[in-house]
């Protein structure tokens, strides 16, 4: 993947923020005829081109139909990350949503996807009921406006931001516009 090869070559930290995808999708989630209805987008088409691009980068893709709202994800996300070996969820949330297709925006089905990579169950469904991470995604998503970034991936070095699958060379190209050192 492209970004564990910037790891690899460049002196950088890798942090994953969240992004506003579709922020208004209800919670049970639309389906992709619902979401882009009246776009004039050939949906088929539109599928063939992600499941191309998810090859290129060697992940998986699944046969979509609906899309759902991410935001309770990404909560669950940021609590995960205060959990040793947490940055597997994001891993089994991509999973989930791209080759799966769980809702995940169920708190059952957020809890379920947690408790498979040995997060506590009870403390996962407080964390999403109560909300206890939501200001972290709020600054997330405060900071993709900022940067005006509108899709992704989306990359963020410092104060510039690029949204849209890149290929290797762009993205190294950015990195050392950074002023990050090579390894």
């Amino acid at each position: 993947m492209r970004i564990e090869k910037l790891r690899q070559e460049w002196d950088i930290e890798v942090r994953i923020a969240h992004f506003p995808l579709h922020p208004n999708t209800p919670s049970e989630g639309l389906t992709l005829e619902q979401l882009f209805l009246g776009r004039g987008i050939d949906i088929p088409a539109a599928l063939a081109r992600m499941k191309r691009l998810m090859a290129e980068e060697q992940l998986p893709y699944g046969n979509r139909t609906m899309t759902y709202n991410s935001r309770l994800a990404q909560e669950l996300a940021c609590y995960a990350m205060t959990q040793q070996d947490g940055w597997r969820i994001h891993d089994r949330l991509f999973r989930a949503y791209f080759v799966d297709g769980i809702n995940i925006a169920s708190i059952e089905d957020l809890v379920a996807i947690a408790t498979d990579i040995g997060l506590d169950a009870q403390e996962c469904r407080k964390v999403l009921t109560l909300r206890t991470f939501r200001s972290s995604v709020d600054a997330d998503w405060e900071r993709s406006r900022q940067l005006g970034l509108t899709g992704v991936p989306a990359f963020v070095l410092g104060n510039s931001g690029l949204s849209g699958a890149h290929p290797y060379e762009t993205l190294s190209q950015l990195v050392a516009l950074s002023g990050a050192q090579r390894l």
